[in-house]
């Protein structure tokens, strides 16, 4: 079993400054891509940045200059930097990490984690 464990999200005034973490643990052979997602009231879950297990990253026009991911291979965690936070990044925010859990290059899975709570206040 894979499990991801977000962390590091709660209440910030507008102007201020988060950073998220995701714990990947169980039967992981490698991590492949891994992103943050986010999911406001009323709307549809959208992508707010990505990774790639070689390092190349890709954000959302809406957080681009503001936030910046990151992730450690070796402790099988990823990271979302966020600053100059505003009320409409207010969302639960997820991650999500596409894993190979066997020696098998089919063996891959996407996995999510449980979320994690962002409100910005202004």
């Amino acid at each position: 079993q894979v499990q991801l464990v977000e962390s590091g999200g709660g209440l910030v005034q507008a102007g201020g400054s988060l950073r998220l973490s995701c714990s990947a643990s169980g039967k992981i052979f490698t991590i492949n891509a891994m992103g943050w997602y986010r999911q406001a009231p009323g709307k549809q879950r959208e992508l707010v940045a990505a990774i790639t297990s070689g390092g190349s990253t890709n954000y959302a026009d809406s957080v681009k200059g503001r936030f910046t991911i990151s992730r450690d291979n070796a402790k099988n965690m990823l990271y979302l930097q966020m600053n100059t936070l505003k009320p409409e990044d207010t969302a639960v925010y997820y991650c999500n990490a596409e894993i190979q859990y066997g020696p098998i290059p089919w063996q891959v899975r996407d996995y999510w984690g449980q979320g994690t709570q962002v409100t910005v206040s202004s």
